[in-house]
């Protein structure tokens, strides 16, 4: 089936690069990256115990994440944009 992903420029480099290494396409990158998300998902909180035992630790919230996310990201945009390569 085909689809249209939006990747931020960094994250797009870095995947159609690790694809050209490994000598696969980038599709098959991304669809190996896929299948292993599914296969394998990231553990859940109740996974890990520690971490219910933590108390005092304030929580962030996902959108103050993800601008900090956004900023390291314009950030090694504009790092790479530098590079002599």
């Amino acid at each position: 089936m085909k689809t249209t992903i939006d990747l931020p420029d960094l994250m797009f480099r870095k995947a159609k690069s690790t694809a050209a290494e490994r000598g696969i396409s980038l599709k098959t990158f991304i669809a190996e990256a896929v299948e292993r998300t599914l296969t394998h998902p990231a553990p859940q909180a109740s996974d890990k115990p520690w971490m219910s035992a933590i108390e005092g630790v304030p929580k962030i919230q996902k959108s103050v994440v993800a601008g900090i996310a956004q900023r390291v990201a314009a950030s090694d945009a504009a790092d790479l944009a530098r590079q002599p390569y």
